[in-house]
């Protein structure tokens, strides 16, 4: 069965993948290393790992399986979940593939080594609503194609 499982600790679209994946009777389990409030939903589940260097990026791999769709900004996570032929989202609604996650880890190295040096501070960009409606729609689409490539529930 089709499953979401999101990065958990700073993403700032829970209540997107809440709504959308209310809409498909589908489970959700958000990987965090602290507690966080969520919904009293039965197909909502806060799965709460040990406090270690990557603890929650290892469980969401340990338990993604095909097809599942994983949502993340760890370019890293996503890597390692396109691996194990999962979908992966990023929280601004661009898609990681296969096609393009090398291009990904190459730019964010290369913004990681310019940072190092002093050339780029601060962080990413907020969240505006543009980005919220294109990661709602590709769920909506991500999830649809699932289900009928692979006549999934």
């Amino acid at each position: 069965m089709l499953h979401i499982f999101v990065d958990a600790d700073a993403c700032p679209v829970k209540p997107e993948v809440y709504r959308v994946a209310s809409r498909y009777s589908l489970d959700v389990t958000l990987v965090t290393n602290s507690w966080m409030r969520v919904p009293n939903e039965q197909r909502i589940t806060l799965e709460v790992v040990e406090d270690g260097f990557d603890a929650a990026d290892d469980w969401i791999v340990e338990h993604v399986q095909p097809h599942d769709i994983v949502v993340t900004a760890d370019i890293p996570l996503a890597s390692r979940c396109l691996k194990k032929s999962a979908r992966v989202i990023g929280t601004t609604g661009k898609p990681f593939t296969e096609n393009n996650i090398g291009h990904i880890v190459a730019t964010r190295d290369l913004l990681s080594a310019l940072r190092g040096a002093g050339e780029i501070t601060g962080g990413p960009p907020p969240l505006k609503k543009r980005d919220r409606s294109r990661f709602l729609q590709q769920l909506d689409e991500v999830i649809q194609t699932i289900r009928r490539k692979h006549l999934i529930t």
